[in-house]
């Protein structure tokens, strides 16, 4: 994209795991940039490869798993050769922070909060443990700790689960990152603590001018964060563009599946849409399309030979051969018909125009 200052950029990436004397290629020649200041949202099912990708970024890959070719260039570093958790001391937390899905599992549950970020300041920013002390009281009223200072002595049991993970977001965000990647980070919080976590995010974003990569399988989630959306299915990402394409004009037949997958979109007396089949194994070569065995509209070249990624806008763009000019015309999913008005009446209510140029939208609050 013209104009947009890229900080991070992957390249033909294949991140590789020994199981049992076998190869599963979790990661399948990825390739895409992030630019500066964006919110990128990663979404897919399990298992599809979002949280190997965001681990290969910051060297956290378990150690039967490496990456095994392809590039990761930030700011003109190259991160996948590095090998040695050494080498990644300057990058991950200090560069590149990650909030996790669960903060119980993020968290000393034998230390103090108070301690846990003092740690991260004086590791990070050479300073004293005093200065820490004062910056990290300093950074949990800013994340919503009413009372920091009394609390800063308190253990992780002793906050509630939506506190624990705004300490999570503290610690991420006490190095100042350039790159922080929320690991679904409201999956195990209500609804209400959900959208408290998401505008604070939002927020320190706004102030602090990072860039934020969201994985999530939550599609609500993506509507009022994303600005651009990559969609991934067995290891590769299959359809990217920018959130308004993604949602209303989007190309791949497994987006169309997890789009029409939304509970929201449910109507009265009707079964709810379910996507049948399972991802392919990762263990073997896959031959064409992925996605092809699950795809109601694939053709028999689907089965023989891999599409290539097709040009649908300068941002958009998806790896199915239904964009080839060659195929003839088709619809798409009744449940995905309308989208924009629906997702408007959905978060929103009140009348809809249905005019093209107000589909802006206008029910996500970044608008």
């Amino acid at each position: 994209m013209k104009g947009r200052d890229t900080i991070l950029s992957i390249r033909d990436l294949e991140v590789t795991f020994k199981v049992r004397d076998r190869q599963l290629k979790a990661i399948r020649r990825i390739s895409f940039d992030l630019y500066r200041g964006e919110t990128l949202a990663i979404v897919g099912e399990s298992g599809s490869g979002k949280s190997v990708l965001m681990k290969s970024l910051t060297g956290m890959l378990e150690s039967n798993g490496t990456v095994s070719g392809g590039s990761i260039r930030f700011f003109g570093e190259e991160l996948a050769q590095k090998k040695k958790p050494r080498e990644w001391e300057s990058i991950r937390g200090a560069k590149i922070a990650t909030v996790f899905q669960d903060p119980m599992t993020s968290l000393n549950p034998v230390r103090t909060i108070g301690s846990q970020i003092v740690e991260v300041m004086m590791k990070h920013q050479r300073c004293s443990r005093k200065w820490a002390k004062q910056l990290a009281i300093e950074l949990m009223e800013r994340v919503g700790i009413s009372e920091a200072a009394e609390r800063f002595d308190a253990y992780p049991h002793e906050y509630s689960g939506g506190m624990r993970q705004r300490i999570v977001i503290a610690i991420a965000l006490a190095c100042r990152p350039q790159i922080l990647i929320c690991d679904e980070p409201t999956t195990a919080l209500d609804v209400t603590v959900q959208a408290q976590i998401l505008n604070l995010i939002k927020q320190l974003q706004q102030e602090e001018g990072f860039t934020t990569i969201y994985i999530t399988h939550d599609l609500g989630v993506v509507a009022n964060v994303a600005d651009r959306v990559a969609v991934m299915y067995a290891g590769q990402i299959v359809e990217y563009g920018e959130v308004e394409e993604i949602f209303y004009e989007s190309a791949h037949p497994y987006t169309w599946a997890l789009l029409s997958s939304l509970p929201q979109l449910g109507q009265k007396g009707e079964r709810l849409f379910s996507l049948h089949g399972t991802p392919p194994s990762l263990y073997h070569d896959i031959v064409g399309d992925a996605f092809a065995p699950r795809n109601q509209y694939a053709m028999r070249i689907d089965f023989e030979e891999e599409p290539p990624f097709f040009e649908i806008t300068p941002t958009h763009y998806a790896k199915t051969w239904l964009c080839d000019p060659r195929v003839p015309f088709f619809k798409r999913p009744k449940a995905i018909e309308g989208l924009h008005q629906k997702m408007v009446m959905i978060y929103q209510g009140g009348n809809v125009s249905g005019n093209r140029e107000e589909r802006s939208f206008s029910f996500n609050p970044r608008s």
